[in-house]
């Protein structure tokens, strides 16, 4: 397990995101990126979870929708790495599963194209 600081972790994802191609993010809109714990004995145990309406399954937003979300849940990517590189490796791959969700990706398409 590695421990980092709430604000060191949300500056991580920030400079993972920033680093991300810009043909990822391009297309993201309305898109909340949140940093949580996922409660003790909730399950299944999450890295991330994008919730929301697919891009590609959504009209056009009406005026005052709220955003979707894609929520990072820090204490599972925490007990899960081993170091810092691992969690920022874990970050990275969390964000591209949730952004590919975002696009309407399944998970099955994800692990075919290695973001799962």
């Amino acid at each position: 397990m590695v421990d980092i600081s709430d604000d060191d972790f949300e500056r991580m994802v920030a400079e993972v995101f920033d680093a991300l191609p810009d043909d990822m993010v391009r297309g993201l809109e309305n898109v909340a990126i949140l940093i949580e714990n996922q409660p003790p004995g909730q399950r299944p145990r999450l890295y991330g979870l994008y919730s929301g309406r697919p891009l590609k399954t959504r009209g056009v937003y009406g005026y005052g929708e709220l955003p979707d979300r894609i929520t990072l849940f820090k204490n599972n990517m925490q007990a899960h790495s081993a170091d810092l590189d691992s969690l920022r490796t874990r970050v990275r791959i969390t964000l591209v599963h949730e952004i590919g969700h975002y696009f309407g990706l399944d998970d099955a398409r994800l692990r075919e194209l290695g973001w799962a």
